[in-house]
């Protein structure tokens, strides 16, 4: 897929079929967010991928939005140290999204569907990947084979008016 087509068709996706996702695509969607740009190259995150059905049924536990994780047959936690202050936890957060963003556009590519979650028991999701207590499970993103349909190109997403959101020079 072209990137501009993978943006375009990249949408979030909670129904997963069954079939297993190779482990050169996972590898190269992996690959993407250890690419992803890092304020002053610190690069804070690691990734965890799980594949085991028992540990993504746990997973789906540690927040109501993570329901979906149960279904996927991969999941890719997003880890980062607690933070020192405020500063370095918006710096770390906002390298994460960029990981992120590289991770499902990468997906999108491989025509596999992603869906993320936030995570909010910390200590469970910390105790289910053998994270230390030194980090925080900050995102879990499922990956897998969309059920409903394939990846396609969207002519009329989901958005608000692109006039409306766009300013140039001023608000």
């Amino acid at each position: 897929m072209e990137t501009w087509d993978a943006i375009r068709a990249r949408r979030n996706v909670r129904g997963y079929t069954s079939e297993p996702v190779a482990p050169e695509h996972l590898d190269r969607i992996l690959e993407a967010g250890w690419r992803a740009p890092s304020a002053s190259n610190r690069q804070h995150w690691d990734f965890v991928l799980v594949t085991d059905p028992a540990q993504l049924r746990e997973l789906a536990t540690v927040w109501r939005g993570a329901r979906h994780i149960a279904d996927a047959p991969a999941a890719i936690a997003l880890v980062v140290p607690e933070p020192a202050d405020d500063r370095t936890r918006v710096v770390d957060q906002y390298d994460l999204g960029q990981a992120t963003f590289a991770i499902l556009l990468a997906a999108a590519d491989l025509g596999l569907g992603t869906g993320h979650s936030s995570v909010g028991e910390q200590d469970k999701a910390r105790a289910i990947l053998g994270v230390p207590d030194t980090h925080e499970v900050s995102y879990l993103i499922g990956v897998g084979h969309p059920a409903d349909r394939p990846l396609r190109p969207l002519a009329k997403p989901d958005r608000r008016p692109f006039d409306e959101v766009v300013h140039r020079g001023r608000w």
